[in-house]
Parts: C-alpha cells; sequence; structure tokens
C-alpha cells in the first residue's frame, strides 16, 4: 500500500526492527528516507539519503551491496548512488580516511567510485548528447533539464554562470539547482537569474565555491527546501532569508561562521542544520528551543568552550554532533551514548 503513494516525498523509518528494504516503484518524488536496517549494516550509516532517482534505485542498489557487509567497511559500489548527503560521523569506518571524510558527501562517492574495479563505461561517466541540444547550449547539459527538472552548471570551473544556461531553461520545469564545485575561477556571487526560477526551484546546491555573502535574490526562493552552501567564505546570512519559509535542510558546513547565524532561528520549518568545521563559539538554547521542527544539529568541529545546560530542553532533537569542540563537558564517554544521553546530561545540570 505504501509504495502506490505517488506523491510521498520524505519517509521516517528510524527506531524500528526492519530487516529489507523493498522497492517503491510508484514514489518517484521520495527525496529523503531515513531509515536503520538490522540485517545490512551499511544502512546503518546513513542518516540521511536524498535520492534524484526516487527510492527504486536506490533499493535495488541496496540489495547488490548486501552480499558485500562487513564490519567497518564501507561497499564502495554506495559511490554509484545519486546521494545528495551522506552523514558518516561517529562509525569506526577502517577503509576511508577521516580527511576525505571531512570533505563531504561528494568527496566520499567520488573516492568510493575510485576503488570500484574497472567494469566498463558507467552512464554518468559522460554527458548524454541529444539531439535538442543546440549550439548555443553546447555547454549546457539540456538532457538533464528534460529528464531531471535540474539545471546542472557544476565542476565547471568557472568566474559566472553564463546566460546560456538560464536560457536553456526555456519553459521547461526546473526544481533542482547544482552550481557547485566552480571554485577554481573564483565564482563568488550568486548569478541574479536564479530569480527567473523562484517559484519551482525547491533544491540549490552552490557548494565548493568561493561565495563571502549570500545575495537577497537567493531569498526569493519560495518553494526552497534543501539548500547547501558548505565550502564556502561565508561569515553571515541575510535576514532576508527569514522569507524561505519552506527550507527544511541547510549545510553550511566548512565556511567561517562565528555564531550560529540568527536568521536560522526565525526559519521555523528547518529540520536539519549542518554546521560543522566553523569557528562557532556560542549559540541561543532559548531560542533553538522555539525551533520545534529541528531534529538535526551538527556542530562538530567548532569553538564551542560550552555547553549550555538549556540545550537540553531541545527535546525534538534527534541528532546531535559535538565532537570536535574545546569544552570539557559533556566528556566524550557521554557524546558517544548520543543524542538522547546528551541532552538528558544537559537537563540534569540546569539551575534550579
Amino acid at each position: 500500500e505504501l509504495a502506490s503513494m505517488e506523491s510521498l516525498e520524505l519517509l521516517y523509518l528510524r527506531r524500528n526492527k526492519l530487516r529489507f528494504l523493498p522497492e517503491f516503484p510508484s514514489c518517484k518524488l521520495l527525496k529523503v528516507l531515513f531509515s536503520c536496517l538490522l540485517k545490512i549494516h551499511f544502512l546503518k550509516l546513513i542518516k540521511k539519503v536524498q535520492c534524484s532517482g526516487g527510492l527504486r534505485s536506490f533499493a535495488k542498489q541496496m540489495r547488490n551491496l548486501e552480499d558485500k557487509e562487513r564490519s567497518g567497511c564501507l561497499p564502495c559500489s554506495l559511490g554509484r548512488l545519486h546521494l545528495k548527503f551522506l552523514a558518516l560521523e561517529g562509525n569506526p569506518l577502517r577503509t576511508i580516511r577521516r580527511e576525505i571524510i571531512n570533505k563531504g558527501t561528494q568527496e566520499v562517492l567520488k573516492y568510493l567510485r575510485s576503488k570500484i574495479k574497472d567494469d566498463g563505461p558507467s552512464q554518468n561517466d559522460s554527458v548524454t548528447e541529444t539531439a535538442m541540444t543546440l549550439p548555443s547550449e553546447s555547454r549546457v547539459n539540456v538532457h538533464t533539464i528534460l529528464t531531471l527538472k535540474m539545471l546542472d552548471y557544476s565542476d565547471k570551473q568557472t568566474a559566472l554562470i553564463p546566460d546560456e544556461v538560464f536560457d536553456a531553461v526555456k519553459s521547461n520545469v526546473i526544481t533542482s539547482i547544482n552550481f557547485s564545485k566552480n571554485h577554481k575561477n573564483q565564482l563568488c556571487e550568486i548569478p541574479k537569474r536564479i530569480v527567473e526560477l523562484k517559484e519551482m526551484v525547491s533544491d540549490v546546491n552552490l557548494s565548493y565555491n568561493k561565495l563571502s555573502f549570500i545575495s537577497l535574490e537567493l531569498c526569493t526562493l519560495q518553494k526552497l527546501t534543501f539548500l547547501d552552501l558548505r565550502n564556502n567564505f561565508l561569515n553571515s546570512l541575510p535576514e532576508e532569508m527569514e522569507s524561505l519559509t519552506r527550507l527544511q535542510t541547510i549545510n553550511l558546513s566548512f565556511n567561517r561562521f562565528k555564531i550560529l547565524p540568527e536568521v536560522l532561528y526565525r526559519i521555523p520549518t528547518l529540520e536539519t542544520i549542518l554546521i560543522s568545521n566553523n569557528q562557532v563559539g556560542s549559540l541561543d538554547p532559548q531560542k533553538m528551543k522555539t525551533m520545534e521542527n529541528l531534529i538535526t544539529l551538527d556542530l562538530q568541529n567548532n569553538d564551542l568552550l560550552q555547553i549550555p545546560p538549556e540545550l537540553g530542553n531541545c527535546v525534538n532533537l534527534r541528532t546531535l554532533l559535538l565532537d570536535g569542540n574545546p569544552f570539557r563537558v559533556p566528556r566524550a564517554a557521554i557524546l558517544m551514548k548520543g543524542t538522547a544521553a546528551i541532552l538528558e546530561y544537559l537537563r540534569d545540570r540546569i539551575p534550579t
């Protein structure tokens, strides 16, 4: 019955006793899957998966990998999945170096793909050439626009996004934008023409660039739910981002933030904030308590000298990551017990 839900976008399956993952061929809109399977060890590593190709391709790949299960190992075939976010922190991985994990999801997937034995060219190794590609659009993957509803101009090492990229959209519907990895020639500004897609786009990836500020055009994207800004030069966010009333996930890892941006407290739809590997030295637990939908907060590798006990009142948090900060308490033994234990420890230390 669940497999027939064509409009399903988010599926939460955590804290159950599932032993296999079926195919959901009708769920083509499924973007976020939270699961923890007992039989397939490596699925426990995946805390959040966003599949651009729907659940069917994900489930099929998982079953193909089941025979390769080994404790402490990450299957190389995982690199073939179209994941947007893969959280691996807190697992005793032996086959992948920490510095690779710290570089983010795409670098991890790239590393895994490099370990796969050469079995012929992959579909993803080259851009599909189609008869619909016009000369003026030679640098734009029109096939991706038509089939995935994605405007992809990533890894071009460009200093700006050319007009022909937006011209190629024409009357097509675009739900995702990927302008990531254009940092070598210093892409330092979000293209103003992004505003033309404000009534369509839900996912934006601007990671691995050299952005030092967020333009107001980005704040006009009415349907934005997923925003990836990691690995840039950001130290603040504009107050106008408060207008992003559907935003659920924001990734600010590997930037230059010294505090948790105030505007985030005023976006009540936020479910996931990833702000690891910055210089965050403080956060406001009272304001954070008002974020009733927040379930994941990643503050790893920052400059937190202390964790306010009042943070323990944020009982809706399911994943709180604090490793790599200079505070002395909670001690590592508490952190290893997981989020529930951390929150309980903090609550017990709230002054009465």
